[in-house]
């Protein structure tokens, strides 16, 4: 007796943030049923904010995980559908693309990857009590809410250069905190955060705890001298991570396309190297990283990969 053939989608969707609903919202409403994977991070980085306050047709700005659950409402109401779990590899070489999860193997005629991109964090169990409350990676989204304040950032790179110099808009006062004396960021990015009036530097400093999570918000970082153990506590409002990104693209090594990063390269909008195959959102882009870019990006991830199964059924 003949195996049952496994049942092939249309297209499956990897991510359910900003890009990975959007595409999720086009495709369905192209009758195309898709199946989105929730991934490691269901929601994206949206679902670990509070208040996003520059996305279109908010005028008093919505809540994040809101946001997302009223993506995700939409797309379902077309036809969406979804699946809990992370993929953890894939078979693009011949189509129907085969996507092994934890317990089961999808096969999909197109894929979007939309699996976005997780800050870098410092491992401490007060960041992640503290993220939405005070602890940002996103100075662009969160910078508004720190209105003469005073704001630690984290790192030595260009990520963190540019962080601090755009929250000198807001806070009274930035303090650059890096582990070691050298710097990692360009001359010129560095040269740009010294001239700054608002911006000092404290190094080399460890941070070891952010206070108070036990309130609920930002109140202090404790640091520690990398060479004399000595300690400190620096009175702030809001610590925003400056260590840069990583983009969700393990599973791909070798597979799809990528900068030395890890961000996955497109060509002609949307496509990657391997045809039938989309890259929407975070996972393919390091420079803009906002949730509207995100969704424009899998608006037109979804219509490529339309064209793509109407020209390839």
């Amino acid at each position: 007796m003949n195996a049952p053939q496994p049942e092939i989608e249309n297209v499956v969707i990897i991510g359910s943030g900003c890009a990975g609903l959007t595409a999720a919202i086009y495709t369905s409403r192209a009758d195309l049923r898709p199946l989105v994977i929730d991934g490691y991070e269901p929601g994206g980085q949206l679902s670990l904010t509070t208040m996003v306050e520059n996305f279109p047709g908010f005028p008093d700005g919505v809540l994040g995980p809101e946001l997302i659950d009223r993506m995700r409402k939409q797309a379902e109401r077309f036809g969406t559908r979804y699946l809990e779990g992370a993929v953890r590899a894939v078979a693009l070489d011949r189509r129907p693309f085969a996507l092994t999860l934890e317990s089961r193997t999808v096969h999909t005629r197109a894929l979007i990857v939309a699996a976005g991109a997780s800050a870098r964090m410092l491992g401490l169990e007060s960041e992640r009590k503290l993220l939405g409350h005070g602890v940002s990676s996103c100075a662009t989204c969160d910078g508004y809410f720190f209105r003469e304040r005073e704001i630690a950032v984290i790192g030595g790179g260009d990520s963190a250069m540019e962080e601090a110099t755009f929250l000198t808009k807001f806070a009274s006062r930035v303090t650059i905190v890096h582990r070691r004396e050298e710097f990692r960021a360009t001359k010129i990015m560095l040269d740009r955060a010294r001239a700054n009036p608002k911006i000092r530097f404290l190094t080399p400093y460890v941070v070891e705890d952010v206070l108070d999570a036990q309130k609920g918000c930002v109140e202090a970082v404790r640091l520690r001298h990398a060479r004399t153990a000595e300690t400190m506590t620096l009175p702030v409002d809001g610590v925003f991570l400056g260590i840069g990104h990583e983009p969700n693209t393990q599973v791909y090594r070798g597979i799809l396309d990528m900068d030395e990063a890890g961000y996955l390269k497109t060509r002609d909008h949307t496509h990657t190297n391997v045809p039938g195959v989309f890259a929407a959102g975070d996972v393919a882009d390091h420079v803009y990283r906002q949730a509207v870019t995100a969704a424009g990006s899998g608006c037109r991830a979804a219509l490529d990969a339309e064209k793509f199964l109407t020209e390839h059924p």
